[in-house]
C-alpha cells in the first residue's frame, strides 16, 4: 500500500518528539547515577520536550491535539474491555486507552523531570532547584526513583497496547509512527 491510500496521522513534529523523548528517557534512565553530566543533560531534554509536547497539543495537526482525542477515564476501561473481547472499534489518531497512556506518561516524565531538578538542586546546588537545599535531598531522590520506575512501567504497559493493537487491527502502529501514515477506517 503507498502512502497515497493512507492517511497521514502522526506529523513530522510530534513523530521527532515521540522518538526523542524515548531516547532521553532510556538515556537519562539507563545513566542514573553513573554518568550524572549525561544524564542531567537527557533529563533537561525530557523536560524541554514535554515543553514543546504541551503547545503541539494545542497547536498541532488535528490527531495531535488535546481536544481532538482526550477522553473520560470511563471510555479507556470500555475501550479496554472490548479489546479484551478482541471487538475493540479501531482509531485513526489515539483510541480511548492510548490516550489516557499518554496523559499518564506525560504526568509522570513531568514529575519525573521535577523531582530530577530537585534532587540536582539539593545534592549538587545547580540546576533550575539550585536553591532548594539539600534538607530534602533524601526524600526527592526516592520520589525522583519512583517516578522514574512507575515511567518504566507505564512504558512497558505502552509497548504492550501497541502491539495488541498492532496484532488486533492488523497494522503496525509502531511503523505508523516513524512514517506517518495509517489506513483510513474504510479499510
Amino acid at each position: 500500500m503507498n502512502t497515497q491510500e493512507l492517511c497521514k496521522v502522526w506529523d513530522l513534529p510530534l513523530r521527532i518528539f515521540h522518538w526523542l523523548l524515548v531516547a532521553a528517557f532510556f538515556i537519562a534512565y539507563l545513566t542514573e547515577d553513573d554518568l550524572l553530566t549525561l544524564h542531567v543533560w537527557a533529563g533537561y531534554t525530557c523536560f524541554g520536550l514535554l515543553l514543546f509536547r504541551l503547545v503541539w497539543g494545542f497547536i498541532g495537526n488535528q490527531y495531535a491535539r488535546f481536544a481532538n482525542f482526550l477522553s473520560k477515564p470511563a471510555d479507556a476501561v470500555s475501550y479496554i474491555k472490548d479489546l479484551v473481547a478482541s471487538k475493540a472499534k479501531r482509531y485513526i489518531g489515539h483510541n480511548p486507552a492510548g490516550a489516557v497512556m499518554i496523559v499518564l506518561l506525560l504526568l509522570s516524565l513531568l514529575m519525573t523531570t521535577l523531582t530530577g531538578f530537585a534532587v540536582y538542586g539539593a545534592d549538587q546546588g545547580a540546576g533550575p532547584l539550585a536553591g532548594i537545599g539539600p534538607a530534602n535531598e533524601g526524600l526527592w531522590e526516592e520520589a525522583h526513583e519512583l517516578l522514574a520506575n512507575f515511567t518504566l512501567l507505564l512504558v512497558f504497559i505502552h509497548i504492550l497496547g501497541v502491539a495488541v493493537e498492532s496484532y488486533l487491527h492488523r497494522e503496525n502502529l509502531a511503523k505508523a509512527m516513524w512514517h506517518g501514515y495509517k489506513k483510513p477506517t474504510d479499510q
